[in-house]
């Protein structure tokens, strides 16, 4: 069964860093792109990072130069580096990941949902 998992979420002050991982299982190709969101109590699912076929990479204005995504395609994981964490990251983080499977049909795309992992950050 596939499933695409996050971790590394915790409690940390203000300027301190995290690395959140998250992690497909199962049978797949590849990860053809991932995106990491956040939402805070009350608000909406916010696009933070993501990452593209060649690596390209994009960030919301607000965690540019502090929050770096990457991917190792050997362990179907892609990171998400923050740096000079804010109160204001606080948030609940998940992962979207467009997976390639192949269940017979050839490959196909399908994207999934993470489980989402808890970041707070206090001032």
């Amino acid at each position: 069964q596939v499933q695409l998992v996050e971790s590394g979420g915790g409690l940390v002050q203000a300027g301190g860093s995290l690395r959140l991982s998250c992690t497909a299982s199962g049978s797949i190709d590849s990860i053809a792109a991932a995106d990491w969101y956040r939402q805070a109590p009350g608000k909406q699912r916010d696009l933070v990072a993501g990452i593209a076929g060649g690596d390209s990479t994009k960030y919301a204005d607000s965690v540019k130069g502090r929050f770096t995504i990457s991917r190792d395609n050997a362990k179907n994981t892609v990171y998400l580096q923050m740096n000079s964490l804010k109160p204001e990251d606080t948030a609940v983080y998940y992962c979207n990941a467009i997976l390639v499977l192949d269940n017979g049909w050839g490959p196909r795309s399908y994207s999934y949902w993470g489980q989402g992992t808890q970041v707070t950050v206090s001032s």
